[in-house]
């Protein structure tokens, strides 16, 4: 099996920093792509950003500009780097991974159990 472990949300002050990470571990071959996706209250889940293992990217428009995201892949890990952080960014921030599996011909969607961050003063 494979579990993806979030970490780093808290709360921050408007125009503040904050850095998330996300590992993966388990059963894995190789990992595809790693993301991150959130959901505020009220709202559906929606994609932040996600990456590569090429390291090419892409990101919502909300966040252009602002968040960064990478990955280790020696470690498995991807990353998301959230400058400028504004209310409307509060949510609970999900990692997810396509992740090859080993000992099988097919890749599967990972999710971790989410992060929290709020962004208020």
């Amino acid at each position: 099996q494979v579990q993806l472990v979030e970490s780093g949300g808290g709360l921050v002050q408007p125009g503040g920093s904050l850095g998330l990470s996300c590992a993966a571990s388990g059963s894995i071959r190789s990992i595809n792509v790693m993301g991150w996706y959130r959901q505020a209250p009220g709202k559906p889940r929606e994609m932040v950003a996600v990456v590569e293992r090429s390291g090419a990217t892409n990101y919502a428009d909300s966040v252009k500009g602002r968040f960064t995201i990478s990955r280790d892949n020696d470690k498995n890990t991807v990353y998301l780097q959230m400058n400028g952080l504004k209310p409307e960014d509060t949510a609970v921030y999900y990692c997810n991974s396509v992740v090859f599996v080993l000992e099988t011909h097919y890749a599967m969607n990972y999710w971790g159990k989410g992060t929290l961050v709020t962004v208020s003063s």
